[in-house]
Parts: C-alpha cells; sequence; structure tokens
C-alpha cells in the first residue's frame, strides 16, 4: 500500500510519539479562573523601558490577525489545522521599548501560573495572544479571555488566562518547569520533561 500525499503531508506534521486527534482536550491544574472583563487588564513589565498595561475593550482596539496552525501537546496529542483569532506578539510590542539585556519572557497568568520562553520564541511571527480559536471565543477551559499561543513549543507553554508578560535578562522555571517539565519544550526532540 502506498502513502498518499495527504498522509505524508500529516505524517510530517506530527512530531514523535504524537496522535492526532480531533477534539480539543482541556487539560490544567486546579480550578478554572472566573474573570472579571470590567478589571481585567495585561500588564507588560520587568526590562522594558516603560509598564504598559491594556483594558480588555484597548486591547480589542489593537489589529486582530487571524493565524493557522498545528498544536502539540506534551502528554502525546496533536491537534492540526487550528484557526486562532487575536494579537500577534509583535503586533502587541511593536511601540514597547525591551530593554537590550533582556533574553527571557515569563507569562504571568490567573492564579499565579506561569510559564518561560526564551525572548527569540515568544517574538517569532507565529506567535499570538489568542481570543478565539476555530471561529468562536475560548471557552474557560481553553483560556477565555485570553490565551498564549506559541504553536512551534509544547502546548503547555501556550499559557492559557494570561494577565502578564514580563522581561527578563535571566531565565527562570515558571510552574510546570519547577513541577518537572522541560524548560523548553521542542516537540520534535520531545523534550517533555527535565530529565529529556
Amino acid at each position: 500500500m502506498t502513502m498518499g500525499s495527504d498522509e505524508r503531508n500529516k505524517r510530517d506534521r506530527v512530531p514523535p510519539n504524537q496522535r492526532v486527534t480531533t477534539g480539543f482536550p482541556v487539560l490544567h491544574y486546579g480550578d478554572v479562573p472566573k474573570v472579571d472583563l470590567e478589571n481585567w487588564d495585561l500588564r507588560v513589565f520587568g526590562l522594558v523601558e516603560e509598564e504598559k498595561r491594556w483594558t480588555w475593550e484597548e486591547f480589542l482596539q489593537l489589529p486582530q490577525t487571524t493565524v493557522h496552525n498545528d498544536i502539540h501537546c506534551v502528554t502525546g496529542w496533536s491537534k492540526l489545522d487550528n484557526t486562532w483569532e487575536g494579537v500577534l506578539v509583535r503586533d502587541l510590542l511593536k511601540d514597547v521599548k525591551i530593554k537590550p539585556e533582556a533574553r527571557y519572557v515569563m507569562l504571568h497568568a490567573e492564579e499565579g501560573w506561569t510559564t518561560n520562553l526564551p525572548l527569540e520564541d515568544f517574538m517569532r511571527e507565529t506567535s499570538l495572544l489568542a481570543r478565539k480559536h476555530n471561529g468562536e471565543e475560548l471557552t474557560p477551559d481553553h483560556g477565555w479571555p485570553l490565551r498564549a499561543v506559541v504553536p512551534h513549543l509544547y502546548f503547555w507553554k501556550s499559557a492559557k488566562w494570561v494577565r502578564g508578560i514580563e522581561f527578563m535578562k535571566e531565565d527562570r522555571e515558571g510552574f510546570w518547569e519547577r513541577n518537572g517539565y522541560h524548560r523548553y519544550g521542542d516537540p520534535w526532540k520531545e523534550q517533555r520533561f527535565a530529565w529529556d
């Protein structure tokens, strides 16, 4: 039996030891936060010339972009052909002066959740702060009102319920990294855990 080009293309898009799902599994630790958009804001701080904040209404006024990508969860599932709507990281930060010594980013989320990323990964043209998935507003389980989408890394790096972006000189572990997950999380290298 010969493999068709669609099957070959799909195989080339799925990292080792991942299985494709058509669903959208919900995985998190603890409760889903209750968010009040009247009091919600997104804060940029740390190694920047001037801290910046956006209310939800101000965030909605930023240039909105639609992107298509595949996502890969550390637990072994991959979901292909996702459509996200939100603000590209580069568009959000175009007027933010990041200090030259900044090398890392910590994403801060509701309930004290955090995840770390190298600055160059966070600033990739594919990185987005999303409010919609496949044409629908995110559900609270999937990070409503705002989640990061960093599709080239395992999906825990795409933090749900994002409230802050901290620029740092030195790398620090976020919540999952402190609890045994890999600091970087490349699905193609199967960087699932700290010992990988």
